[in-house]
Formats: structure tokens, sequence, C-alpha cells
């Protein structure tokens, strides 16, 4: 039966990402984008655009408004990936704003219409951390007084809401995505950024750390998927493969042909000159990738498990080496490497041998 697809955050990085991959399989799609922001991209992929914020809930209503097509509510089903994706120290000024009243307004109406099906989009930064590198899984209970960071606490507040409604009669599953990597970030995602700025030769120092990514293309299908045999009222984990930056960096100098090594800078220098770190990507008008809370980030428990989604969701996400390969190959394509590098790494990219993770 075919079905009327609502993608809020229509132009981020996972929610076009999810609707590339929704055209692909022939569905319509709504896509919520900021006033502000182009539509251009989104209509060369024969979408619905709709202008609106999630904080403003009268401007969501003519998301749900199936006057003259032929769906029936029970045709909808609503994505919700809009939010603010936040590393940095300080808190954003309209954080909690976009994350949880953002969120709420859209399960308010998710309700009020009796939608088909929600599928929220929360973080593996909304389950607390366990002590000794013991494998998170997914919890049924948010509390953001035990999860560590301004973004981690709005995650946690919006599943929490989310989760109270689902006993209200909400037909809502929840998704945790870990870091997300991959192609077709046309605005500057944290991850895609520091792979940009290593290959433009910006970046040239890291730490030691180790965190886990994810295919942003796995995490969509993930979320497709959840839509059909996701189970009500349940959490998945959304993970991909655990891996240290000393690797991740090998992998992408191996990619990029550079020949030196970034160098490694102390933890104890790192923590000290973060806050800098923060002022220069903000006079470059661009999120930070080195903050405090990234570096605490990276030292953190990391190893979460994505058996529940692989089993309801026959979830397996591809290789690290596969996803490096095409974040570079597309970072390419978009020009947003040197111009006078970009031949030597149209010639030197070639797939790596499949990585099973760490």
């Amino acid at each position: 039966m075919p079905k009327l697809f609502i993608v809020t955050g229509g132009n981020g990085h996972l929610g076009n990402s999810i609707i590339r991959m929704l055209k692909n399989q022939n569905h319509d799609v709504r896509a919520l984008i900021l006033p502000t922001d182009s539509k251009k991209m989104l209509i060369s992929l024969n979408v619905h655009v709709f202008h609106g914020d999630v904080r403003k809930i009268e401007s969501l209503e003519p998301l749900f408004d199936l006057s003259g097509t032929d769906y029936l509510m029970d045709d909808v089903i609503v994505i919700h990936t809009a939010g603010i994706v936040s590393i940095s120290a300080r808190k954003h000024p309209i954080l909690e704003s976009v994350n949880v009243l953002g969120t709420k307004n859209i399960a308010d109406l998710c309700l009020k219409y009796n939608v088909s099906r929600l599928i929220y989009v929360s973080s593996v930064h909304a389950i607390p951390e366990l002590e000794n590198n013991q494998v998170i899984t997914e919890i049924n209970h948010f509390d953001p007084n035990l999860v560590i960071g301004a973004y981690a606490k709005s995650k946690s507040r919006a599943s929490l809401y989310i989760m109270n409604m689902i006993q209200k009669g909400l037909n809502a599953i929840i998704v945790h995505p870990s870091g997300i990597i991959g192609p077709n970030d046309y605005g500057h995602a944290h991850m895609t950024m520091m792979i940009e700025d290593y290959l433009n030769g910006f970046l040239t120092s890291r730490i030691n750390g180790a965190y886990d990514f994810v295919d942003v293309r796995d995490v969509a299908s993930g979320i497709i998927q959840s839509s059909v045999s996701g189970k009500i009222g349940e959490c998945y984990i959304l993970s991909g493969h655990r891996i240290g930056l000393e690797l991740l960096f090998e992998q992408l100098r191996a990619l990029s042909g550079r020949k030196k090594k970034i160098h490694v800078l102390p933890m104890w220098f790192a923590k000290l000159t973060a806050p800098l770190a923060e002022i220069f990507y903000k006079l470059r008008k661009l999120p930070p990738i080195y903050t405090s809370y990234s570096l605490y980030t990276i030292q953190s428990n990391s190893y979460f498990s994505y058996e529940k989604a692989r089993i309801d969701l026959n979830y397996k996400p591809r290789s690290l080496d596969e996803t490096l390969y095409d974040t570079v190959k597309w970072l390419v394509k978009e020009n947003r490497v040197k111009r006078n590098r970009i031949l030597k790494f149209i010639n030197q990219l070639k797939p790596m041998q499949k990585n099973k993770g760490s």
C-alpha cells in the first residue's frame, strides 16, 4: 500500500539521505525545512517542500493537511530528524527549544492527527553511559540527570516525552544513531567538517581516543525499515563500528595520498586549548569539531550494541572503509577539497579492504 512520508529536517545530512532512499523506493515525501532554507536540492528530488519551524506548532499544521490527496492518516508516517547536534561546551541558546519543544510539537500533532507511525531520531547520547566499558543497549526510561552535556540532556528529555506520549496512544518508535558520517552532507556536520579540514590541510593535529561511527545511509535504511517492522514503543540503537582515531586518520591518509601523519596532541594540552579551537571555528562561522565536550566523548564508553535492530530491522551497517571512501569521493565531487589537490585525490582514491570494525 502507498505511504506518505513526512520528514522534518529535510535539508539535513540524515534528512536528505532518508528522502533520497524513500524516493528511490517510489514513495511520496513531504519535507519540512526552515523558512530561510533553500528548497533547490529537495525540489530536484521531486519532493513536496514545506517551510516551517518545529518550535512553532502553527507552522507545522500544513504538513498534516491531506485535502486534495487520496491519502488517509493511516497512510502517513512521520520521521522526525530535525534538531540541533551540538558538541559545544556551551549550551546553545536554542538547543532546548528545538530539540525538546520541537519534538513535543511534532509528537502532539502526530497524536492529534492519529498518524500511522512516528519515528523519532534521538541519539545514543540520550542513553546513560555504563562503567567499565560495558556494552550499552536500549533502555525504556530516560532521565536527563543521568547523561552528560547539554545536547545529551535535550535528547533525553525529548525521548522521555515520546515515551510518555506512547502511553497516551502515540504510535511511535525511537531510534538512537551513534556518530553519523557519510556522503551527501550539504551542511556542515561535525565529522564531515573534520574529514574536509583534514583533506584540505587545515587539521594538522589530533588526539587519542575512539568512538562508534555509522554510515548515514545505514541509519536512513534502519529508520525506513523501522516504519515497516519496528515495534511500537520500542527503541533501537543504530550504531556502526567503534574505531580509534589513530586508525581513522590512517585510513583517511591512505585514501587521500597524504604522506605526512598529523601530530598527536597530549590530552592535557587539547583540553587546555579547546576554548581557543571553539573561537577559531566561530570566526569561520562553522560548527567546532574540537571542544572540551568532544574530548570527553572520545574518551567515554562508546561500546554500543545494535543487536536488537539487527533482529527486528535486519540492520547491518557497512564497513567504515566503504563509508570513508564514499565520503572522500563525494567531497571531491562537490569541490570541497582544494582544487589543486582534487586530481590527486581522484587518481589515488581506491577502496580499501572491508573493515569489520573494532
